[in-house]
């Protein structure tokens, strides 16, 4: 039973991902792995890339690539990797 509520809970959730970066190689780069990790898990979640560098100082950031999930910056200045970017966006264990 709680393998259906929780389910249902993710299918009615959407994350809202935030991919920060001014548009450098290692921003693209953590924008496509967040693309690719989603996909193919069937995560739901809206994604936006932010390039506006007044939006990314928002988030009181110094370094970029960051990676916003749902308002918490949870990783800054690197691209994770894809295990670890599966486990950010599948668990929601949110760290620096």
């Amino acid at each position: 039973m709680w393998q259906e509520i929780e389910k249902d809970f993710k299918i009615k959730t959407n994350m809202n991902i935030q991919v920060l970066g001014t548009g450098c190689a290692k921003c693209k780069s953590l924008e496509k792995a967040v693309r690719e990790v989603v996909t193919q898990n069937e995560i739901n979640a809206d994604i936006s890339k932010v390039e506006d560098i007044v939006e990314i100082m928002k988030f009181n950031i110094m370094t970029t690539p960051a990676l916003v999930i749902d308002g918490k910056v949870v990783v800054k200045g690197r691209v994770p990797s894809n295990d670890e970017l599966k486990q950010l966006l599948t668990n929601k264990i949110y760290r620096i």
